[in-house]
């Protein structure tokens, strides 16, 4: 009889675990939450297709740094090793001398060879930026 009486509590207790757990799962974190354009000492893009290489002017990178400060992933996820079509990858060379790698590859952010599943909009939003720079410069 007295179990009965905690059941209630009990189910309770543990869905609200589960929706904690769910929330932090799928509403990921942002990991150049912060970043600012005098972080970046000098950055390139490279968009695959059409194999081009671009150098970020300062403005550019002041760009960068907003829409990388907006990418938010979630658990990491290798599959994207199995997808085909465009990719973004910004090589970023800090101010402190260090470098990472960020792909663009909707569904996925790729840090420094890590997939992450990643939110669409802030994701496209890098593609977009690259697509674009690719435009104006006449590729």
């Amino acid at each position: 009889m007295r179990r009965r009486k905690y059941l209630p509590a009990i189910g309770a207790a543990a869905l609200l675990l589960a929706a904690l757990a769910a929330g932090l799962l799928f509403w990921g974190r942002r990991p150049f939450r912060g970043l600012e354009a005098a972080d970046i000492a000098s950055a390139s893009v490279a968009l695959m297709p059409p194999d081009v290489t671009l150098e970020l002017d300062e403005t550019e990178m002041g760009t960068l740094a907003e829409l990388l400060g907006e990418v938010r992933i979630t658990r990491p996820d290798q599959s994207w090793t199995e997808y085909a079509g465009q990719a973004v990858q910004f090589t970023v060379t800090f101010a402190d001398g260090t470098e990472t790698e960020v792909t663009g590859y909707n569904p996925f952010l790729i840090i420094d060879g890590t997939g992450y599943r990643t939110a669409y909009e802030p994701c496209e939003a890098l593609n977009r930026f690259a697509n674009e720079l690719l435009r104006q410069r006449g590729g």
